[in-house]
Formats: structure tokens, C-alpha cells, sequence
């Protein structure tokens, strides 16, 4: 018997990945916009996550690839293939739910197998292609149980395993892990991720965990309010996002009050003179000599020094481990953000007046928004 995950055919044809194009997507649900002119383009063989606040789209950008939703206008190409008019039965696309959605009377390698069984394939090669799959989820002694006497996290590696057992041209997985307890999500997206490579079949993945979207994708799509502010690598997205709702939205980021510095396209900051960063809308005030606007910092990157003629207090402080995060008060009221090493976190209590540095680098700019500080995370 050829295995189903080795035969070279087989892996010539997922290897290559399908390519999925959204063109100018729109959906509404009465006067609630869910996509507002969406493009994106997903390389063959890539893991692209979507992500953003609930109400963004996301989920509904993916159940459209999956033709569980039409558009008002706009077009879903897979491989440069008009699909937008298919029925969802025909993309060939394999789609796990946050729900599981196994069948509770049907065991692990029924569940596999089901539709292997509803496309007509006979009964010895459909058990013979879900036990292979059983094997891929690392769940073979599972073959005959329901999916009562299994956990959840084995649950959806047999969601997982069904999927796959078609073959689908695209893995489109919607928030599959939510539902998981911590240690559970953190092993099934590690093995989500080597099954996705192993195999390199093209991937969406729709998630509102940041730690799950940036540590499993190739590129990560934030959403707002149904449009694309920026798609890229993960890194990139931390280092250079595109817009001030990128740079907030990714990880945590505070607002520190700024002035345009007496040079153009520098500003003046905790005391430092340093240059833009010409990424985010802000950096077109400060070229044009504009006083006042944000800088915006990640917690590792401010300095936090014990100082008793100091301005700014420390108002609150996390143990994280190896860093503790302090939430530290300016004069102004607003709030920001760091992350010190633990072990001198001591000589920096809650009440402690403080004065804060950042490193000798371009920063992030935006306009001025309200009374400075504040985070998002």
C-alpha cells in the first residue's frame, strides 16, 4: 500500500500549495460592514493569519474563501480560478471549526474517513487513508473511540486528521484553538504548524490570540473594521508596522508626549533629541515643524532609572519571570509601559519616582491623541 503522506505524487501536488487571491472582497449584514474592499494575496504553501478585534472580518473573509458566505462584489480565486459562484462542496477546501464538530456517534477513524465515504471511495482505501491520517495526528491507538471518551485537544487533532483526508487544496482553520486550555493550545499549534510545513499545503488561519498568530504564521493580516491595514512577516509587523492601529493593535505599545525637535524629522523626548522613524502618519507632523504628537515605544525598549527629583512614578508592576513589567505615571497623567529585568526590579518599587529613557534610535511617530500615554496589548 503507497502511504498517503509519502507517495511522491501526492506530495509534488500539496507541496506546491494553492495560490488564494481575495479581489476587492465586500460583505455587509444589513448597515454592519464585515468587508469593505478586502485584497490579499496567499502564496502557495504559506500560513497566513488573520487577525484583529472581533467585528473585523476575519472570520468572514475565511468563510467566504470556504463558500459558506457570498459576496456583495468582489472575487475568490484559488490557482487564478474564478471559484466566488462555487458551492462551498466543490473548492475542495478543508476546514476546521473552534467547535470540533465531530460526529459523536461515529469513532475517531469514522470521523476520519466520513468524507472519504461521502465522495464514493470504497471502504478498505477510505479506513486505510484515515488511519494514515491518525498516524500524521500522532493519535493511532485513538482509532476506535468516540470523541466523548477523547480531550478536546485530541478531539481536534481528529478535526484536523478530516480535513486533511481529502487532500483540500487549502487548510482553512478558524480559531481551532480557542477553546483549549493553555499548555494544550501551546503543543497543537506547535504541531499544526510542522503538519502545515510538512506537508506545505496553503493555509489560513483566523485566530484573535497575537502569541498564536505570531508565532505559527509566515505573514499575519490585521484587520479593522473589514480592511487590511497591513500584511507582512511577523517580525516586520512588531518592528515596522504600517499604521498607528498596527503598532498598537500588535503586542503592547505606550504613548509618550513629544515635540518636533529643532531639526526636521527629529523630535524631542524624555530629554533626547532622536530621529523618526517615517512609517506611521505622525512622522509628516514632525517634518513639518508641528510641535506637538506621540512617540510610540515597546515596553523593552524603555529605560526606567530610580531618580528622586524624577517627574514620573511607578504606579504598578508584574512579575513575568526573567522581566518584570511596571506600569509607570507621568506628570501628565498618561501611563506607559516597561519591562526591566527582575533581578533589578528590587530598587524599583510601586511609589518609586522614576525617570525614563529611551535608546539612541528612530522611533515611531503619531499624531497627538488626547492626553498622551495609554497601551494596547
Amino acid at each position: 500500500m503507497t502511504d498517503l503522506m509519502t507517495d511522491p505524487e501526492t506530495i509534488s501536488r500539496t507541496r506546491t500549495g494553492a495560490t488564494v487571491e481575495f479581489r476587492g472582497l465586500r460583505r455587509s449584514f444589513g448597515a454592519t460592514t464585515a468587508l469593505d474592499g478586502l485584497d490579499l494575496t496567499v502564496e502557495p504553501g504559506e500560513l497566513v493569519a488573520l487577525l484583529g478585534p472581533s467585528g473585523c472580518g476575519k472570520t468572514t473573509a475565511l468563510r467566504t474563501l470556504a463558500g459558506f458566505e457570498r459576496p456583495d462584489s468582489g472575487k475568490v480565486l484559488v490557482d487564478g480560478e474564478d471559484i466566488t459562484g462555487v458551492p462551498a462542496h466543490r473548492r475542495n477546501a478543508g476546514m476546521v471549526f473552534q467547535s470540533y464538530s465531530l460526529f459523536p456517534h461515529l469513532t475517531a477513524i469514522d470521523n476520519v474517513a466520513f468524507g472519504l465515504r461521502m465522495s464514493g471511495i470504497g471502504r478498505a482505501t477510505r479506513r486505510a487513508r484515515a488511519a494514515e491520517l491518525l498516524e500524521l495526528v500522532g493519535l493511532p491507538q485513538h482509532a476506535g473511540r468516540f470523541p466523548h471518551q477523547m480531550s478536546g485537544g485530541q478531539q481536534q487533532r481528529i478535526a484536523l486528521a478530516r480535513a486533511l483526508a481529502l487532500r483540500p487544496r487549502v487548510l482553512l482553520l478558524d480559531e481551532p484553538l480557542s477553546a483549549l486550555d493553555a499548555q494544550v493550545r501551546l503543543t497543537l499549534r506547535e504541531e499544526i504548524r510542522r503538519l502545515q510545513q510538512q506537508l506545505g499545503i496553503t493555509t489560513m488561519f483566523v485566530t484573535h490570540d497575537q502569541e498564536e498568530a505570531l508565532s505559527m504564521a509566515d505573514r499575519v493580516a490585521v484587520m479593522c473594521a473589514g480592511r487590511l491595514e497591513q500584511c507582512a512577516p511577523p517580525a516586520e509587523l512588531y518592528e515596522r508596522p504600517a499604521t498607528a492601529f498596527v503598532a498598537e493593535f500588535v503586542g503592547v505599545m505606550s504613548r509618550i508626549p513629544a515635540r518636533a525637535g529643532a531639526d526636521d524629522g527629529t523630535v524631542d523626548v524624555c530629554g533626547r533629541t532622536l530621529p523618526v522613524n517615517g512609517t506611521l502618519p505622525g512622522a509628516a507632523e514632525v517634518a513639518g515643524g508641528k510641535g506637538e504628537v506621540d512617540v510610540l515605544v515597546r515596553p523593552e525598549a524603555v529605560e526606567v532609572t530610580a531618580d528622586g527629583e524624577g517627574t514620573s512614578r511607578i504606579v504598578g508592576a508584574s512579575f513575568l519571570g526573567a522581566t518584570t513589567r511596571l506600569t509607570v505615571r507621568l506628570a501628565d497623567g498618561g501611563e506607559v509601559t516597561a519591562d526591566v529585568p527582575t533581578h533589578t526590579a528590587t530598587t524599583l518599587p510601586v511609589g518609586a519616582a522614576v525617570t525614563l529613557r529611551l535608546p539612541d534610535r528612530p522611533v515611531l511617530v503619531d499624531r497627538r491623541r488626547g492626553n498622551g500615554g495609554g497601551d494596547r496589548g
